[in-house]
């Protein structure tokens, strides 16, 4: 994630009213920054049952899988009890009511003998489950949508779960972390949200460590877009309605979804063989900062390559939207969502896009496996806005750690930093000191052997420091730990190498 307070667009975002378009527009002016929110603000639609499902599990020997995957940063984020291989989601929307309906089906394998399991579900009317075709019984505690199939399920079995449900979505807002998820637009909607925004119009194992492939179809009023990721499917269009479909091979960490529907131009080619699909809100000019910096995306793609390996997916692009209410750019994978603030100042930004897509491998190939790591993806992220930065003919690297190094607050370490300390500077710009430090202690060719080593041997997984920490060190031949310690996490600044 890139934050608009980096590119010095100081502020936090607006107080929310309502989920629904009539919220007003900030002022014209008024940058701020809001991210995407944990776990308080959000409606809670009790209890419900499907009447015409079995209300037990007679099976014994099963335990119902935890209502959270253990993060401690977020304890009711995702679920555990079974790990998830595919969503195939069909939502349509109606922008005219903020009507959404769909039908979520979740393939998925039980880790352990499975009783009951919980998807994330914000606020969404749940009509009917089905496990393996079966009907199930199902309950809403809060955020929690608990389903008890009719027998359970032995571990290493793999099951299909299939949600239908239906209502007008609302974002989620924590105080410390703000407010992201499904945000209602004049024209259509717009999905997106870190640490958390899936939940808010699928339901879904909410958290990194369970990556999965997606399926895509939205079906929308005919003129509208609706972009999301991966490589698009084919397009078609009945009755004033259009559908678009999209398809993720690679697993996704399920905040890196996203969906954005309304008034986009949108242009669609290749770069190096692979779909390369970008969009622009309508309102934005054709010509303007925003379209000359996307325009750059298959370039600064090519330079990271040379610097981290292969890119890791089967297509590329970015989306600018130009709500008011969105004050950062996120990795959305293979298709980076940006908000418009990034360009207000008249000028391309290729500083945000490099950041988004230093991402794509750093982020979304290699995912964290809890938030207390974000580190390992927004300070190798800010790192390469330093090297693209030299490479496009601004400010060197050292230039840059050297700046950043005079002001830094040590006191705010990049590991660990806190569940309120998840964006701050500490884990974005120290972030990128750690790097080039590492950089200056075991040289050029150590160093970018040692990113393409990482993403490489992590492609398509979850990682932790205490691993990079271990690559490290094997590449490098030689003890790292001290001198990571010290940068990750001292308190004081650490002698310059």
């Amino acid at each position: 994630m890139s934050r608009a307070e980096e590119t010095g667009l100081a502020g936090r975002g607006p107080t929310w009213t309502a989920p629904r378009r009539a919220v007003a527009a900030v002022a014209a002016g008024v940058l701020a920054l809001t991210v995407a929110g944990g776990c308080t603000g959000r409606s809670d639609p009790g209890p419900t049952r499907s009447a015409s499902t079995p209300q037990g599990n007679a099976s014994t020997g099963f335990t119902p899988g935890a209502p959270g995957i253990g993060d401690a940063y977020f304890p009711r984020y995702g679920n555990g009890g079974y790990d998830v291989s595919g969503y195939r989601l069909k939502v349509r929307y109606d922008p005219a009511n903020d009507q959404l309906t769909g039908v979520a089906t979740v393939t998925a394998t039980a880790t352990q003998p499975l009783s009951r399991f919980n998807l994330d579900l914000v606020g969404l009317t749940v009509s009917l489950v089905t496990v393996d075709g079966a009907g199930a019984t199902h309950v809403r505690e809060g955020d929690e949508l608990v389903v008890t199939p009719a027998r359970g399920l032995p571990a290493g079995t793999s099951f299909t779960t299939e949600v239908s449900y239906a209502g007008v979505p609302v974002p989620v807002s924590s105080a410390d972390l703000g407010t992201g998820g499904w945000i209602a637009t004049d024209d259509g909607a717009i999905a997106v949200g870190q640490p958390e925004s899936a939940s808010t119009w699928f339901p879904v194992n909410d958290h990194p460590a369970d990556k999965a492939t997606y399926d895509i179809e939205v079906t929308v009023p005919k003129g509208l877009a609706a972009l999301s990721n991966g490589v698009p499917g084919e397009r078609s269009t009945a009755d004033g309605w259009t559908t678009w479909r999209w398809s993720e091979r690679a697993p996704m960490a399920s905040y890196l979804v996203t969906l954005v529907i309304g008034d986009y131009r949108v242009r669609t080619g290749t770069h190096d063989g692979r779909p390369m699909v970008t969009a622009i809100a309508a309102s934005l000019p054709a010509d303007g900062p925003a379209a000359r910096s996307l325009a750059r995306t298959g370039e600064i793609a090519d330079f990271l390559a040379t610097r981290f390996g292969p890119y890791p997916f089967e297509s590329y692009g970015g989306i600018v939207v130009a709500d008011d209410r969105i004050r950062y750019a996120l990795e959305t994978q293979s298709r980076p969502v940006y908000a418009q603030a990034f360009f207000a100042r008249g000028g391309p930004n290729y500083g945000v896009v490099t950041h988004e897509l230093a991402h794509q491998w750093y982020g979304d190939s290699v995912s964290i496996s809890r938030w207390s790591d974000i580190w390992l993806n927004e300070g190798f992220a800010s790192y390469a806005e330093w090297l693209w930065e030299e490479h496009d003919g601004g400010r060197s690297v050292q230039a840059n750690f050297d700046a950043q190094y005079a002001d830094t607050d040590w006191s705010r370490p990049t590991l660990d930093p806190g569940r309120a300390g998840l964006f701050t500077r500490a884990v974005y710009k120290r972030g990128a000191l750690v790097l080039h430090a590492l950089r200056r202690t075991v040289g050029d060719d150590t160093f970018f052997r040692l990113l393409r080593t990482w993403a490489a041997e992590k492609r398509n997984g979850n990682a932790t420091t205490a691993e990079f920490v271990a690559v490290a060190e094997r590449v490098a031949g030689r003890p790292l730990r001290p001198l990571l310690d010290a940068w990750l996490s001292g308190t004081t600044a650490p002698p310059k190498p």
